[in-house]
């Protein structure tokens, strides 16, 4: 049953139709060859038996019945393949989403543990080896397994020493193929890590093609993708040259059954004990038998390598997402408590204790490292603290719903990403059901609409994937624009302003003092005049909060926080930033 979950990304049920119309179009296919058997012991019976007439009229019969037998065989195989392809091709849409909606539910932490090409490739290239085993394999090999299980029971009636003797080395071949299981599965396992490394390498390749251009990292000196290609052909070239001699030994011993049966007929027709007609009934339908086997069998290796592409899926879909079931408080003080924090056992935020009220405007600052962003993450629920807690309300976070915590909180990134769709779809981001009127209106509040309406398209432009059309200050004023429309009560800001020239972090800093009002603003901030007149200015260094208060006390305790003022003013960086 693993097996089959594993084939079909945890949804057995969608081999159902495919493996039963497929069976009942094998079990049709064998019907005219039973005809040809009849018609067959019609035309002999006179020769053997003389005083026995030809029975022209089940001749016909049978002639009809052939005719029938071989549209119902269409019509079944019509049924077939249609289902076979709409399961397969539906089954890898709904997994993939199914998939999907999974990973946004997974914690950052562990999705950042995941290489992006693998993930990539298990979206498309393992969904699309499902599809073909749904479509092409599973289906026919479930099929042909029935075909000689039924033509054994069939044939034993009919003469059980043939019987035996066409299926006699049957078992030597399953046995061999068993065997093998354990190299077949290594083999798949280091192809599939192959396939991985080379599409991680060329996802690495092209997102880095303007440093590989700038530095001439060109031909022999980028060696790591051609040398991830040709690691994939030399397991390609080894899957296939060492599966294939023992599928063909398989298909062999298979074969040899035939041969036993022929021979085992032709003594027994010479010894009198029995008759041509059953001889050439098994001739006939032991061929027919043999097709869909050879068939199965060749599919065997393929069959063993799709599962363990499922088996992947798999285990992705049964990673456990984000606990937490209850709803957020109308309270929004936010508090974190000794909480320690670190990515990749890298430690990042050490006993960290700070107290947010709800409406106030709370400014981290510190040296690059020393753990600001961490804080809004942990804030947002992107991941759980490893010791303390994050609460809001007075009640932990981790017990709540992680979408439900979400709506209450907007964010503004530095690296703002935008989606390959329309201005208005990516406004509309904060809130699927805005009206057009209420996107212009949150987009004149972030001083985006002016720009917007001297774009081509105006608010139906497309966007470039991750915003590539549009500048960093027009995709800032995109993002709070999407930050307005939420009306989220939370308002978390990480270095929105950092890397903006002079006019376009004037435009943004009038559209975040709009966006704040009145709501709970936590800001990650390198500009220190941008947040001198927060309530509370928490600096972090190391990993620990080394100072607190507002901007005044701070000047006057003569700590870090001077220092950084210090260092802006006399180099005249107060719009610079540090850099």
């Amino acid at each position: 049953m693993n097996i089959l979950r594993n084939l079909t990304a945890d949804n057995p049920r969608s081999l159902v139709k495919p493996v039963f119309y497929t069976t009942v179009a094998n079990l049709a296919g064998v019907i005219p060859f039973v005809l040809l058997v009849e018609a067959v012991r019609l035309f002999f019976t006179p020769f053997v038996h003389p005083a026995i007439p030809l029975d022209t009229a089940r001749l016909w019969w049978v002639c009809g019945g052939l005719a029938v037998s071989l549209v119902l065989l269409f019509a079944c195989e019509t049924l077939a393949s249609r289902s076979q392809f709409r399961d397969a091709y539906s089954a890898a849409a709904d997994g993939r989403t199914r998939l999907a909606e999974h990973l946004r539910k997974l914690s950052l932490g562990y999705l950042n543990k995941r290489d992006p090409g693998d993930l990539a490739n298990m979206m498309m290239g393992d969904f699309a080896m499902l599809e073909h085993g749904i479509s092409h394999v599973v289906p026919q090999m479930i099929g042909a397994a029935v075909m000689p299980v039924l033509a054994l029971i069939g044939l034993f009636f009919l003469d059980w020493r043939l019987a035996l003797s066409l299926f006699a080395a049957m078992p030597v071949a399953i046995l061999l193929v068993l065997l093998t299981s354990g190299i077949q599965r290594k083999l798949g396992s280091q192809h599939i890590q192959a396939k991985i490394e080379a599409s991680n390498r060329l996802q690495e390749y092209l997102n880095g093609i303007r440093v590989i251009k700038a530095y001439n990292l060109t031909g022999e000196r980028f060696v790591r993708l051609d040398r991830s290609f040709r690691e994939l052909m030399r397991q390609s070239i080894r899957l296939e040259g060492l599966l294939g001699p023992i599928v063909l030994s398989a298909i062999a011993c298979f074969r040899v059954g035939l041969t036993l049966m022929v021979t085992a007929g032709v003594h027994l027709l010479l010894g009198g004990s029995l008759d041509v007609i059953t001889f050439a009934a098994f001739l006939i339908i032991g061929t027919r038998i043999f097709d869909p086997l050879t068939t199965a069998l060749a599919g065997y290796a393929q069959f063993r390598y799709l599962e363990q592409a499922g088996e992947r899926i798999v285990q992705l879909l049964r990673e456990p997402i984000m606990q937490g079931e209850r709803q957020p408080p109308a309270d929004h003080d936010i508090e974190l408590k000794q909480v320690t924090f670190g990515y990749l056992d890298q430690p990042v935020l050490r006993d960290v204790s700070v107290s947010m009220p709800a409406g106030s405007f709370t400014a981290l600052v510190g040296l690059s490292g020393s753990g600001k962003s961490t804080i809004l993450r942990l804030i947002a629920r992107f991941y759980d603290p490893d010791k303390g807690m994050v609460t809001m309300g007075g009640e932990d976070i981790r017990a709540m719903d992680p979408e439900a915590l979400l709506r209450k909180v907007s964010m503004v990134f530095q690296d703002v990403y935008l989606f390959q769709d329309t201005i208005e779809g990516n406004i509309r981001f904060g809130r699927s059901d805005a009206t057009h009127e209420e996107i212009e209106e949150a987009a004149r509040l972030a001083c985006c609409h002016d720009f917007i309406l001297k774009l081509p398209q105006g608010y139906d432009t497309m966007v470039g994937e991750g915003g590539s059309t549009l500048s960093g200050g027009e995709k800032q004023r995109i993002s709070i624009a999407r930050a307005m429309l939420k009306n989220a009560p939370i308002i978390l800001l990480d270095e929105a302003t950092a890397s903006l020239d002079p006019e376009n972090e004037a435009e943004i800093q009038k559209a975040i003092d709009r966006l704040v009002r009145g709501r709970t603003v936590i800001v990650v901030a390198h500009r220190l005049k941008t947040v001198q007149h927060a309530d509370q200015i928490v600096v972090l260094d190391q990993g620990r909060i080394v100072e607190q208060g507002r901007h005044d006390e701070l000047l006057s305790s003569n700590g870090l926080y001077a220092r950084l003022w210090r260092r802006q003013h006399d180099a005249g960086m107060l719009s610079a930033g540090l850099g």
